[in-house]
């Protein structure tokens, strides 16, 4: 059997832009979570408005306090200020020499770094809804505390503050969407009929497809924060003015990024600064107290931190059974219902249920996130007999063994798009014979 023909079999299953072999699967298998929407089906629900869907909020639920907004904030100093006192208590910064006091260490360190990760995280989030205006009714309020927290954390605050903008007005567009764009067919290394030609296709081949799914989960979750702030991956496809990057670097870095209009670029370049200052104070700190002490102290759980937020935005958007739109076909509603909810357990506590209400969060950023869990139900009665609330009730772990290993890539940027697997993608003819 030639690997044309076994291509040609392969797009003729799932047609262009239609679900792909996985997601069929999925569909057919009652234990595996799929999305109710799909919009190539024909008797596909209409949609709501966005005027709709907020009158079933209650008002109340968008009234931003900024004493309630500066609680949760001094609420979340306050355990990272009892983590620290707690950890400085029962642990020292120097390597011990016995093998029990080193598995005894080893441990300890560790597991402040997860938990001072999964705290620092909640203020991440706060320093995210700044962004968005949800903290106060006053934007500068919001972004003094936001870029205090933020550049803490040495992210770029109005730089990501306006990607992230982007994000949200146009989640789920294939060629104008921001953050988790998906790759093409091409991006990934496949030819015109399904050849594994180069990149992730041939690596996929090469590494086998459990292997694979963990380099995925590596790439996003240790690596993928600052590459994406880099401009090296998961960017848009367009500039500030609506035009093809065309290999052009969109960093959150540059003032004069192609990611930001020109009136922001006094804001970029404060953002960068202070990031390289921050940057700056961790070096002094490292040749003041020792390298070892600020990687324990600050890297771990900063590291765990980018973990978290690169978890949430994967794993809101994605999943075989959800559309991608182009521009033909995209519109803000059906972007915003591309959302996933889900439940992160304790963490939700923690993060302030951003992964748990982020359908509501897509669909009214401004709304501030003390008052979410009320709106999402709400929104939740008013969406799901219509079959366009999405809500997947797999644990994250297993949800997103799932994302890593069957959603790759997407035929193209037109249309109505589906992830797909290179699992179903055939082996090269070398491969096949051996």
């Amino acid at each position: 059997l030639t690997l044309e023909k076994t291509s040609s079999q392969h797009n003729n299953k799932m047609g262009k832009g239609g679900r792909s072999e996985s997601a069929v699967r999925a569909s057919n298998d009652g234990n595996v979570w799929k999305s109710p929407y799909n919009p190539l089906a024909k008797d596909a629900p209409k949609l709501p408005t966005k005027g709709e869907i907020k009158a079933v909020i209650p008002a109340k639920c968008f009234i931003r306090s900024p004493l309630v907004s500066v609680a949760y904030t001094l609420r979340d100093i306050a355990m990272v200020v009892t983590l620290a006192y707690a950890t400085n208590s029962v642990l020292s910064t120097d390597v011990p020499t016995t093998p029990l006091d080193c598995v005894v260490w080893v441990v300890g360190w560790s597991s402040y770094a997860f938990w001072m990760g999964a705290v620092i995280t909640g203020l991440w989030v706060i320093a995210h809804e700044c962004g968005h205006g949800a903290f106060s009714p006053s934007q500068t309020f919001n972004d003094i505390v936001g870029f205090l927290l933020h550049q803490a954390l040495l992210v770029p605050y109005f730089a990501w503050q306006y990607s992230h903008a982007k994000h949200h007005r146009r989640t789920n567009h294939l060629t104008d969407g921001e953050s988790h764009v998906p790759p093409t067919r091409e991006d990934n290394g496949l030819g015109e009929n399904l050849e594994r030609n180069t990149f992730y296709a041939a690596w996929h081949e090469a590494m086998g497809d459990g292997a694979f799914a963990a380099f995925q989960i590596f790439t996003h979750l240790v690596i993928g924060w600052p590459i994406y702030l880099s401009g090296f991956a998961s960017t848009g496809r367009l500039d500030s003015k609506g035009k093809p990057l065309n290999g052009r670097i969109a960093d959150h870095f540059r003032p004069e990024s192609p990611m930001f209009p020109e009136k922001l670029r006094f804001k970029v370049m404060l953002s960068t600064l202070t990031t390289i200052a921050s940057l700056g104070g961790l070096v002094w700190a490292s040749f003041e107290f020792g390298a070892l002490p600020v990687a324990l102290w600050y890297v771990g759980p900063y590291l765990f931190c980018n973990m978290w937020l690169v978890l949430y935005t994967w794993l809101q958007h994605t999943d075989p059974s959800v559309p991608h739109y182009g521009e033909g076909e995209w519109t803000w509603v059906k972007g915003a219902l591309s959302t996933i909810d889900r439940n992160y357990y304790i963490f939700d506590f923690f993060h302030h249920r951003i992964g748990s209400t982020h359908v509501v969060h897509h669909l009214f950023h401004e709304l501030p996130w003390y008052n979410a869990w009320e709106a999402t139900v709400a929104v939740k009665a008013f969406l799901e007999p219509k079959g366009l609330y999405n809500y997947d009730p797999t644990p994250f772990p297993i949800a997103m063994w799932k994302i890593a290993k069957t959603c790759h890539y997407v035929d193209g940027t037109d249309g109505i798009q589906y992830f797909k697997s290179l699992e179903d993608v055939p082996l090269s003819k070398k491969n096949k014979v051996a």
